[in-house]
């Protein structure tokens, strides 16, 4: 792709950068309709949107065609979070929405998994492939078939969406139930401020270093350890699908039997665990000695690094009315969106610019998991007492 862009990796970091800030800019003005309209319909409609913006990622021609279509498959994924994190919470009781939440996140990483498993197949198969000719459009290249042939399920997948039942939603309740929305929404976050902050931060700082991991990790393999994108891909994959959504369900597990003991920053405290783990196991890819034991290292690792943000998400409904979850989940996505947005471009920089040659990126990443690893643990420790306090101030008025 860089090639035939005439790109480098900073260029090809900001592909992932501006997906993530549209992705969260858009969840804002959706997550209103979520909170009032039909979820289901809203989720249908992006998951239809983000398929048709995939295909035309393979139609594109040069950079900025590409640069813009991901600013489409931004706006359509936008749709998924805000308004699963309300259905959730209207499906299950309050005590059990983080392990819920947990569950519902595991989904993006065997997406992951499974993305990296048949891209690396279908890479892999056009390769050999001739070269496909479509009338007007031309010569589609492999990375360009690649595009196209993976967004075909998701058409299927907006179809069978409709077929979910909308719960009724709960009532809302609480100190700001009687006021104005956006009223409501501001003194929500005015009474949860230093919660708020500090989970957002940590979490935003741990989600720059995953994605920054994540992103690179197959042109690490290719430069460093000299093997074919499309084998580690599949390799990469197969590891992510089977160890990564273990992470967000032992952090959601750990959490509950915290609660369950009367720690009411159980939420919290689960997630700093999980970023305290991630950065050794991280390490240890890094400095393996062949990409043999990189593999072996990287099961831990994806445990570790996805371990997070099942909880950072669940975190938030318990401590929030049910009118206002999709917005409050929509303000996280933004935060979380910057990390996502500048930890592979930032990255690449560091390969271009700090650490330029091939084995640059392994010192790249190096320096990223443990400068922004260690910011998001400290924020996450330092918030676990106002996350407490905001869950007994919640507990006065909670619906279970």
């Amino acid at each position: 792709m860089k090639d035939d862009l005439g790109v480098g990796d900073t260029e090809i970091g900001w592909l992932y950068g501006v997906f993530a800030l549209f992705y969260a800019a858009a969840a804002i003005p959706i997550a209103s309709l979520a909170d009032k309209k039909s979820r289901k319909h809203i989720i249908t409609f992006g998951i239809f949107l983000w398929s048709l913006l995939t295909v035309a990622c393979g139609l594109t021609q040069n950079y900025w065609q590409i640069f813009m279509a991901r600013i489409g498959v931004g706006v359509g994924e936008a749709t998924l979070t805000p308004s699963a994190t309300s259905l959730i919470g209207d499906y299950f009781p309050r005590k059990d929405i983080p392990m819920a939440v947990s569950i519902f996140q595991t989904g993006p990483v065997i997406g992951t998994g499974i993305a990296f498993i048949i891209g690396g197949l279908v890479l892999s198969a056009v390769e050999q492939a001739d070269p496909l000719i479509l009338p007007i459009i031309g010569e589609l290249r492999p990375w360009q078939q690649t595009f196209v042939y993976v967004a075909i399920p998701g058409f299927f997948l907006s179809i069978f969406f409709l077929l979910i039942k909308e719960p009724v939603r709960r009532p809302s309740v609480g100190p700001i139930e009687n006021k104005p929305g956006l009223e409501q929404l501001l003194d929500f976050y005015k009474q949860h401020k230093a919660t708020i902050i500090y989970h957002h931060l940590g979490n935003l700082s741990l989600v720059l270093t995953g994605y920054a991991f994540v992103f690179w990790s197959i042109t690490f393999f290719v430069r460093v350890h000299g093997l074919e994108a499309a084998e580690a891909s599949q390799i990469f994959g197969w590891i992510f699908l089977v160890f990564g959504p273990l992470g967000p369900l032992l952090v959601a597990l750990l959490a509950k039997k915290l609660t369950d003991r009367g720690h009411k920053d159980a939420n919290i405290t689960a997630g700093m665990i999980g970023g305290i783990i991630t950065i050794p196991t991280i390490l240890l890819i890094l400095v393996a000695p062949s990409p043999f034991w990189a593999f072996i290292f990287y099961a831990p690792a994806l445990t570790a690094v996805n371990s997070p943000f099942g909880i950072a998400s669940g975190a938030l409904p318990v401590i929030t009315p049910p009118n206002l979850r999709a917005r409050v989940a929509a303000g996280y996505m933004l935060t979380g969106a910057i990390g996502m947005m500048l930890g592979p471009p930032l990255a690449g920089a560091f390969n271009e610019f700090i650490f330029p040659g091939y084995d640059g990126v392994r010192y790249s990443m190096i320096t990223m998991t443990i400068f922004f690893g260690l910011i998001g643990v400290i924020l996450l420790g330092l918030g676990r007492k106002h996350y407490a306090l905001s869950i007994e101030k919640t507990d006065d008025w909670a619906v279970e």
